[in-house]
């Protein structure tokens, strides 16, 4: 049974070189009654285990959700922590959910690598940010704690797995977690 909650902003744990937290990005918006919050966090840092996805089935979901069909970027699993620094920037200048549909895309309906600099910079733009400040964000250590403080905030709330949404002090994890924090919100389909 999924337990009630308060209606409070949710909030999004993901990280871009997952592919369930891209399906999770692809849905979250419309099937939420409230706007969550888009908290960047990289999977290591909250000890979410890196395993090969299954293809066939993330495929099949893809499918039913009308996306574009996968291209799995070649290099797996995705070194995203550049892709994950750019997105912490991009929460702090309003453009977490625009930047990172486009790094998801880019990684998932393109096959690209979210470690390359180039791919980043081609999620940047599809959001109006600007190469020179998303390649000085990178290196900046406010952006690289910020980060890391988002994978402890993460972990303080006992995600241990990802996508992973957080409503109030109940968290919902793994591939159901916006059908549980829907139920929990108690919205209707």
């Amino acid at each position: 049974m999924t337990p009630r909650v308060t209606p409070t902003q949710p909030v999004f744990y993901y990280d871009l070189g997952n592919p369930e937290c891209y399906l999770a990005a692809e849905r979250i918006m419309s099937e939420l009654p409230l706007v969550p919050e888009w908290e960047p966090v990289l999977g290591s840092a909250i000890g979410a285990v890196t395993a090969e996805p299954d293809r066939e089935a993330i495929g099949r979901r893809v499918g039913e959700l009308g996306l574009q069909p996968l291209r799995w970027p070649a290099a797996w699993p995705p070194d995203s922590e550049l892709a994950m620094l750019v997105a912490t920037y991009a929460k702090r200048v309003g453009r977490a959910v625009a930047f990172s549909l486009a790094a998801f895309r880019q990684a998932f309906a393109g096959g690209r690598d979210l470690g390359d600099e180039g791919t980043v910079l081609i999620a940047a733009a599809a959001c109006e940010m600007h190469p020179t400040a998303v390649l000085k964000s990178v290196g900046m250590r406010g952006v690289k704690l910020g980060l890391q403080s988002a994978g402890e905030r993460a972990r303080s709330v006992g995600a241990r797995s990802l996508p992973a949404i957080q409503i109030g002090e109940v968290l919902f994890e793994g591939r159901h977690a916006i059908e549980q924090a829907e139920a929990a919100l108690g919205a209707r389909r």
